[in-house]
């Protein structure tokens, strides 16, 4: 039984996505992602991520049949911006067969080092902005929204291809009933009071508005992100790609600004679990998506919080806390009782700290990020 690796040509996409249900289809925790958001993900000339990166898509295949997959990625941006030069691999999966987990990372190696990289890290699908980590704890149900999901086996071959731990993410489990403190609950006035602190929704309706909200977002993120590990500023076009694509299903609700004396001093960015919809739409088209969303989204009892930060200023001034009970109430206004903050780096010892003994938050999940010199 020979094995062969292929690489895919440009464009070459559908074989590379259809891929994916040969390993999930009987999965009941699988959620199957939308073939056409996996397209323009994947499309170099679409996806601006592709203005200063590059993408090449390998398949393994024995007798004519696909036993695993993986992208080999390089991002300039990256490498300028934390001085490294590195590569990255994403979007693996595999059967669980060492030789053919071995024989991918072996192809997505060379051609990084035919680019001059000294390192692979991943995964990333394609950049730490975009889904990333392999999921090594807590494979008790479905993932939520935007978070990856993969087999337990799957450490274990991508160790055996000689990587090591680079990075753990975390995802924490907010309960309505105890994630708030009586301190917290004390704190919110006296914050208010010292910073003038108000929420303003984002606005989705008004394209003039929504796009000088999207500005404003851009730069609270890329300023109150800059110092983490593995962060890369988006670019214009990133933001407003993204931005695009997460408007059908924001909430106006769940996405607001923080204002100190009405200037701009962080964000929220919470989504509906629509992944509690979409496992029901096996195939993965955009009928049977839209059909479950519709007639299911009622039963979302939980909303994952994205993106939530305040400037470097502000941090240690209560007003992040504040900001987890303002989306906190709001939920509980649409029957939703539940959160999860992703993903938090291991290493972000304030943030754990306070989603742990001040909201009283479950690290129920945990993502890690791999890592091999070449």
């Amino acid at each position: 039984m020979s094995l062969q690796i292929r690489a895919l040509a440009q464009g070459d996409t559908m074989p590379f996505i259809k891929a994916q249900w040969e390993f999930y289809r009987n999965d009941p925790y699988w959620v199957p992602p939308m073939i056409m958001d996996r397209k323009k993900l994947l499309n170099t000339k679409v996806n601006p991520f592709y203005k200063h990166s590059e993408i090449q898509l390998f398949l393994a295949e024995r007798n004519g049949k696909v036993v695993g997959r993986i992208a080999a990625i390089t991002n300039d941006n990256h490498n300028k911006e934390h001085e490294d030069n590195i590569g990255f691999f994403g979007f693996f999966e595999c059967i669980q067969d060492q030789g053919v987990a071995t024989a991918l990372f072996t192809a997505a190696e060379q051609w990084l080092r035919d680019r001059g990289k000294t390192h692979m890290r991943g995964p990333v699908n394609p950049s730490t902005n975009d889904e990333c980590g392999l999921l090594v704890h807590g494979f008790d149900g479905p993932p939520v929204i935007l978070m990856n999901y993969n087999p337990p086996y799957y450490q274990q071959l991508i160790e055996g291809a000689g990587y090591g731990k680079a990075q753990d993410l975390l995802a924490y489990l907010l309960k309505n009933e105890t994630y708030l403190s009586d301190k917290v609950q004390r704190l919110r006035a006296l914050v208010t009071e010292r910073y003038g602190l108000t929420f303003r929704n984002i606005e989705l309706k008004d394209k003039e508005q929504f796009r000088k909200d999207v500005v404003t977002l851009r730069e609270l993120y890329n300023a109150s992100w800059e110092k983490n590990w593995g962060f890369v500023k988006m670019t214009d076009e990133e933001f407003d790609f993204l931005a695009a694509d997460l408007k059908p299903i924001a909430n106006p609700d769940f996405a607001f600004i923080a204002e100190v004396n009405g200037r701009p001093a962080g964000f929220c960015l919470a989504i509906p679990d629509i992944n509690q919809t979409m496992i029901h739409n096996r195939k993965g088209g955009l009928l049977g998506g839209v059909y479950h969303l519709l007639t299911k989204k009622k039963k979302i009892d939980l909303v994952r919080i994205i993106v939530l930060g305040v400037l470097p200023e502000f941090r240690r001034s209560g007003i992040d806390a504040i900001m987890y009970q303002e989306i906190g109430d709001r939920a509980a206004k649409h029957g939703i009782m539940k959160g999860e903050a992703s993903w938090i780096l291991e290493d972000n010892v304030m943030m754990n700290r306070a989603l742990t003994t001040t909201m009283h938050g479950e690290a129920y999940r945990r993502y890690r990020i791999f890592e091999k010199k070449l």
